[in-house]
């Protein structure tokens, strides 16, 4: 089943003048469905969530044709995910349409340091309404890049200025794996996907989305060093609490 992310990798692969090669990694065939090598695949392991909260992802140039790329987990869980690759010269006409729907409540999520204080925000508005009335569902729009492309997106994108900018304060370390950061305080994107969906009340979403990412990671580097998966690993035990916790009654 084709997401968002899916497509725009198809589209950037599409209007490539060469292959892209990723760095390190395996280098055999990999599932269209998950970018992992088939043996490793874990399609049938993909949960159901249901969220208040819709993510918009802009990805740098190649970020959707690298298969760490963890945007593409939160497009798997969260149907209304939206993908759209960045440009400072050129925006999606698609891009402006979303952002100026009424029924979204948008939040542009990034560090308070970089913007202006009266734009920063900790929270999101609990009763955020439309003007007939009907609630509006909070967006979350992530900046899906390396740190110094997340930065020129944030200070070259205009159509994002009049917008409140959501200032995480995470706890503990990051526990992404797949690439090396320079700053120990950055988080990959599917975990600031997470704490972003604990904020709309859609915390059994975002445990699960945590433990997904938990189980990629364990997928990916068992592929990378030729060790087969573990399936009643710790990962999927937590997945599988996760998925649990999500169909109990009340739970959003």
């Amino acid at each position: 089943m084709s997401h968002a992310v899916s497509l725009l990798r198809a589209a950037r692969l599409a209007s490539a003048t060469k292959p892209f090669t990723a760095r390190g990694g395996f280098k055999r065939e990999r599932c269209e469905g998950c970018r992992l090598v088939a043996s490793h695949c874990m399609c049938a392991l993909r949960p159901s969530v249901n969220t208040r909260a819709a993510v918009c992802l802009l990805m740098a140039d190649i970020e959707p044709l690298k298969p760490t790329n963890t945007g593409w987990l939160i497009a798997d869980l969260v149907a209304d995910t939206f993908a759209f690759g960045w440009s400072r010269t050129e925006v999606d006409p698609a891009l402006i349409a979303l952002l100026s729907d009424p029924a979204w409540d948008c939040y542009v999520v990034f560090p308070g340091e970089y913007a202006a204080p009266e734009r920063v925000v900790q929270a999101i508005r609990p009763c955020a309404a439309r003007q007939d009335g009907a609630p509006r569902r909070p967006l979350f729009i992530l900046l899906d890049g390396t740190w110094s492309e997340a930065r020129k997106m944030f200070s070259r994108s205009p159509y994002l200025n009049h917008m409140p900018v959501l200032s995480l304060t995470p706890t503990g370390a990051s526990q992404y794996r797949l690439r090396r950061s320079r700053c120990g305080e950055h988080f990959c994107t599917s975990e600031v996907a997470a704490w972003c969906l604990d904020l709309a009340g859609d915390a059994a979403a975002g445990n699960t989305l945590r433990a997904y990412l938990g189980v990629f990671t364990h997928h990916y580097l068992q592929a990378k060093h030729q060790l087969p998966v573990i399936p009643d690993g710790a990962a999927h035990q937590r997945l599988d609490e996760a998925v649990a916790q999500q169909a109990m009654p009340g739970r959003a």
